[in-house]
């Protein structure tokens, strides 16, 4: 991990702040965005509304089908099944993989992005 000064412009003002760079690419630091996906960091951001069950994270276009197969056609759809589920990780997880075969990596993305959405919107 390195402590990289950079310079920023706010205004007229120009800052100089430490940013931490957990790797490199191109000797341009870049920060550490946690382990979580643009696709996560997108859903979370925002209230759900309307959108599809292939938006959240570890859900693309082949288990989003399956889940609309199964009546899971709209993200909150899928956050009531959270919701029923308790928000508990393993049941949550156990019906995600059963409903659509998805592996582990999905499951958990998938729970961690609801997780995280109920954190800042419930």
């Amino acid at each position: 991990m390195n402590v990289v000064l950079t310079k920023i412009r706010r205004g007229e003002e120009q800052l100089t702040v430490p940013i931490i760079a957990t790797y490199t690419f191109s000797k341009r630091p870049y920060l550490d965005m946690s382990s979580t996906s643009q696709k996560h960091r997108n859903f979370v951001a925002e209230p759900m509304g309307d959108k599809p069950v292939s938006e959240l994270a570890g859900i693309g276009n082949v288990l989003g089908q399956r889940l609309a197969d199964e009546g899971f056609d709209k993200a909150y759809v899928v956050l009531g099944q959270f919701l029923v589920l308790r928000k508990n990780e393993e049941l949550f997880k156990d019906w995600l993989k059963d409903v659509t075969g998805a592996n582990s990596k999905q499951s958990n993305d998938c729970y961690t992005c609801l997780k995280e959405w109920c954190e800042a919107f419930l």
